[in-house]
């Protein structure tokens, strides 16, 4: 399964595209050893993006390993060995996944997420104080979403904005230290979750509707049950392309700033092609398929 942030895998070389695997196979990995084997179903393709960036930054070289896993025990794969990118990249993963479905169970009653818990209850717990400056600000901008939510916010942005800064705090890593490498990370980080949230609006449409959810671009562009679901989108499509297109060329324009080492078709090809193409079928009201985003973690 594949998330928002995935290659367009018809454009890659077999090579680059084994090297993307062998990235999300070491988040894998890294997962199960430094927090528990359970995390692992939590992994996401955001944050083995995040780890494949990271380490392009890197002067030195990643070291990759060829080993079998639960799912192919008598296969070798490669994989990148555990380096503090990936190590970082997990832990955000444990982290984020465990307030998402904290934040689902006390706006949801999700018992999916209630069960879920205790997995990531006793794995981020060391994490959490790890990484208490960020932990602490990853609570208060949930509980700030929550409350636009309760508030009937009508300004997709403002929402969007919250979840933007989440994602610009998860692209900085403290031992990233160079002040300009951090601003471009943060701008990276910022329009990559300005667009993910909005494109999850968009893509969750249907469902806001049948159930009843909080879902601001209804809000926003007053949407009404005598209008229609399908003429509804007819009638904001224009609107949220341009505000996607905005946020995709931002950080396009912020990758283009960082002194990327290897791997630069690779992340290219993610970012020039496989997050437009994303767009295109979530917008098309398809790619269903695509799931595993960082939004999306424990409401499906």
């Amino acid at each position: 399964m594949f998330g928002y942030v995935v290659p367009y895998k018809d454009e890659l070389k077999v090579r680059e595209y084994k090297l993307f695997r062998a990235f999300y196979c070491g988040l894998c990995k890294t997962l199960g050893k430094s927090s528990n084997q359970l995390t692992r179903f939590g992994l996401n393709y955001d944050f083995t993006f995040l780890a494949l960036l990271l380490t392009a930054l890197d002067e030195d070289e990643p070291q990759i390993n060829h080993e079998g896993c639960i799912v192919n025990p008598f296969k070798k794969n490669p994989l990148i060995k555990k380096n503090q990118h990936l190590e970082y990249a997990a832990d955000l993963n444990v982290i984020f996944v465990f307030l998402k479905l904290l934040d689902n169970w006390h706006d949801e009653h999700s018992f999916k997420s209630l069960l879920s818990m205790p997995v990531y209850y006793f794995a981020s717990r060391g994490k959490r104080e790890k990484y208490a400056t960020s932990f602490h600000f990853f609570e208060k901008s949930l509980k700030k979403l929550e409350d636009l939510e309760t508030a009937g916010n009508d300004i997709v942005d403002k929402s969007a904005d919250v979840f933007a800064r989440i994602m610009s705090v998860i692209f900085t890593p403290a031992y990233i230290t160079e002040k300009k490498c951090r601003r471009i990370l943060a701008s990276l980080g910022y329009n990559l979750g300005r667009w993910i949230y909005i494109l999850d609006a968009f893509s969750d449409l249907e469902d806001d509707i049948n159930y009843k959810n909080y879902n601001p671009l209804l809000l926003q562009y007053n949407y009404s049950e005598a209008e229609g679901l399908q003429e509804f989108k007819d009638r904001i499509k224009e609107n949220i392309v341009f505000t996607l297109t905005y946020s995709l060329n931002n950080l396009a324009k912020a990758y283009q700033l960082l002194t990327v080492h290897r791997y630069n078709n690779i992340l290219e090809n993610i970012i020039y092609l496989g997050l437009y193409r994303v767009m295109e079928k979530k917008l098309n009201n398809g790619g269903r398929e695509i799931e595993k985003s960082i939004q999306d973690t424990g409401t499906e």
